[in-house]
Parts: C-alpha cells; structure tokens; sequence
C-alpha cells in the first residue's frame, strides 16, 4: 500500500508549516523534493537526523528526494536565529566536510532504485559560474529588500546587527529552489521549522521568475518540528557537545548511551521521529512500557533502532554487550564471549594499564598486582587496595577478591591478554603484552 508521505508526517509528529497545496501536488502524480545540509563539518549531528528522516519517508512514499550539500552557502553561514555571525571555512575544509556528509546520506537513502532515486547535488556547481552582476540581474530584482526583511530569522538579527553577506543567504537559498526547479525538475523544499523564512523566499522567487498558473502552484515547501526535550531545552546535546554520526566523532557506544538514557517522556517523540516503527508497534511498546517502567522497553528499542540504522548491527550489539559489562549484570561468562577484537570498542574511554607479561607471571598476588606491579595507576598504594578488597569493593574479571593475598592463578586472562579490574562501579583494564 502507498504511503500518504503528509499524513504519515502528521501521526508522527513532524509536520510544522505546510504551504496549501503541497499535498494535492504529492497526491497528484511523484514528486522531487529537497533539504539543503550545511557542511561545517564533516560530519551531521542527531539534530539533523529529524531532516534526514523527512527525506527517508518522503522516499518511501514514492517521491524523489534530493540532498542538497551547501559548498556555496557554507562559505556564508545561515544567520537563521543565530546570535552572532559565524566564521567563514576555507573552500579545502568545505570540500572535505561535503565529502564526509555524502557518506553519511548515502546510508540512508537509496541511490539506486529507479525512478525515485536519491541524488546528491552541491550548490557550488552552479554558484561558481555565475557573476556578481549576473545573480543581482537573476535574483536579486526579483525581491524587495522590505520582503527579506520581514522574515523573523533576519528581525531578530537586526537587533545586534547582520551583515550584507548574511542578509543575502536567503537570497542565495532561494535561488537554490530556482535553479533546482529549473534543472532537476525539483517542486519540493523541506527542513526544519526555523528555515520556512528561507524555504518560502524560494517559493516566492519561482513564483516571480516563472509566475502561475491560476489554482495552481509550481513550488511548495514543508517544515519539520525542532526537536526540544520535555522540559524545554534543546534535544542532540550531551555533555560533551554534539552526538555526531560519525563513529571517529561519537563512538557507536556513546551513541548507543545517549539514546538508552532517554527519559520516558521524551521517548514517545523521538520513538515516532527518528524510528521507521509502524504506529501499532509503538504503541504496543507504550503500552508494554506503561506495565513495567523499570525494564525501560521504550529506550531500548529506540536505541536499538537508531543505533542500528547510523551504525550497524555488529555496533548495536557491541553498545549492548558493553553496557552491561560496564554498568549491567555481566558476568565472567559474558566476558569470555567477547572477541579479542572487540575489547578495544567496549573498553574505549576506561582508564587502561599495559604490563608485561614477565611482571603478570611474577606477580605474588592481589594487592601487589593493584598498586606496585601497576605503577600506582590502579590503587596508589598496598594499604589503599587492601582496604578496599577489605570493604569487598575490588572485583577481578567480575568475581569478587575475597582476600589480599590471592595469588593471580585463581584468576583467567581474558583473551590471554586481559584483565577487567572493578573498583566498586568504576572500571579499569589490565592488558598484558
């Protein structure tokens, strides 16, 4: 059955502002639409995974999506609600940072299925070859000054002040539209809800270049809801920044985190906005949550499915079996099943001490293992790891020191080579070479 793409946005929760007629357009007959994404850096955050999804299900219901790179538009800076004016990026950075973005979309959307295929497109490709004179003769006659000025992104930057250059991005966002119309046929601009100020001064320029038809619109535009947690403040942050897409940025593990600690009410939400799960099975999930809170039902499967489509399978799995060895009920058994080539993902981020296998095989026992043998990197001193196995805090690959004086025999290497060491809920691993 075909998906209605409007009504599909609409029990989900992510249809903001939509111009009338958009969806007699995508009921009509297949349609082309596009979300611009801004590369000033090399790589997209969660908080442009709500507009990536607007593309996934505008695909999915039929349409053709488009993914604009803004190489032109990135040496400017989008002034939409921004405070102050953003640092210009060299052309060689840009060009780098597209690069790293196509990677990205590239996985998921479909490239290659007929006539609805994806494609990417990068705005530097036609702005390079057009002239100063020549854009103010092709765009800039075309819209009043008191037009621009009207749209909130820029009221608001007028109070502190905004650059000509700024002040001409939706200018340059709207020709964009056009030229899409123009060349790829392209009736469609999508994004979040802070960019309808820019999305209209398309469909304005298009109207004014190319006029209509009476009753009928050649180009529409849509906005998505910002995503804001329940108490208000901005969702995508955590407390190191941004949680990026790339694993070389947020590590599939961080990633996997940031999603399972989600609080019960915000899962709702982002269940309906970053998971392609049909209405019945989230609402069974709700359900099945609302029974028993504890086993936290809703994070989990929205960690497994947005871990699962970023990264992979094999990176969700590595999140999970990480957790509850870091934080869970893991047991020696479950650190037995983790490959050799595992322990450097699961142990990212755990403060790690290299030994030599002479001093491990040399080694008397416990307490001299946890302070001299490891440099005073694990306990600082004998009496501090002796008290402590004495409070029953200390653990050797998840079974309990009982005694200071345990040889190192009573305990496996893991892989031959590791040793996990438990200080009460913090972690530390051994590894032997």
């Amino acid at each position: 059955m075909k998906i209605n793409f409007i009504e599909e946005l609409r029990w989900r929760g992510m249809l903001h502002d939509v111009m009338p007629g958009t969806e007699e357009q995508l009921n009509r007959e297949m349609t082309a639409g596009y979300i611009g994404f801004d590369p000033t850096a090399s790589s997209l955050h969660i908080g442009n995974l709500a507009t990536i999804m607007l593309l996934v299900h505008f695909q999915r219901a039929g349409h053709k999506p488009f993914a604009l790179v803004g190489g032109a538009t990135g040496m400017i800076g989008d002034p939409s609600f921004k405070a102050a004016e953003r640092s210009f990026l060299s052309e060689e950075t840009l060009l780098y940072n597209q690069e790293g973005i196509r990677k990205q979309l590239e996985s998921f959307l479909d490239f290659d299925c007929g006539a609805h295929s994806a494609e990417l497109v990068n705005n530097y490709d036609w702005f390079k070859g057009i002239g100063f004179l020549q854009f103010l003769r092709d765009a800039g006659k075309y819209l009043s000054v008191n037009y621009m000025m009207a749209k909130d992104s820029v009221k608001k930057r007028l109070e502190t002040g905004i650059s000509f250059t700024e002040f001409s991005y939706q200018l340059l966002q709207g020709y964009d539209f056009y030229w899409l119309y123009k060349n790829k046929g392209v009736r469609l601009q999508m994004g979040g809800s802070d960019q309808w100020g820019n999305i209209t001064t398309g469909t304005e320029l298009i109207r004014r270049k190319e006029g209509d038809e009476e009753g009928f619109f050649k180009a529409f535009a849509l906005t998505t809801p910002l995503i804001t947690k329940s108490d208000g403040t901005k969702f995508g942050k955590s407390e190191g920044g941004n949680v990026w897409l790339d694993p070389a940025f947020t590590t599939p593990y961080e990633f996997y985190q940031f999603w399972i600690n989600q609080a019960d009410l915000d899962c709702h939400r982002l269940l309906r906005v970053f998971t392609l799960l049909p209405k019945e099975a989230i609402e069974a999930l709700e359900s099945q949550h609302a029974e028993a809170p504890h086993l936290r039902i809703m994070q989990k499967a929205l960690a497994e499915e947005v871990t699962t489509r970023v990264h992979s399978a094999r990176d969700y799995q590595l999140a999970v079996k990480a957790s509850e060895v870091l934080f869970g009920k893991a047991t020696l058994d479950t650190l037995r099943t983790i490959a050799a080539d595992e322990f450097e993902t699961i142990f990212d981020g755990v403060p790690q001490t290299e030994i030599s296998r002479a001093d491990w095989d040399s080694c008397p026992n416990v307490t001299e293992l946890l302070a001299t043998t490891t440099r005073g990197e694990v306990y600082a001193s004998k009496g501090e790891a002796r008290r402590a196995i004495q409070q029953h805090a200390v653990s050797i690959n998840k079974v309990k020191v009982t005694g200071s004086e345990q040889a190192l025999a009573e305990f496996d290497l893991l892989q031959d080579r590791f040793v996990l060491i438990s200080k009460g809920k913090k972690n530390h691993l051994l590894k032997i070479n």
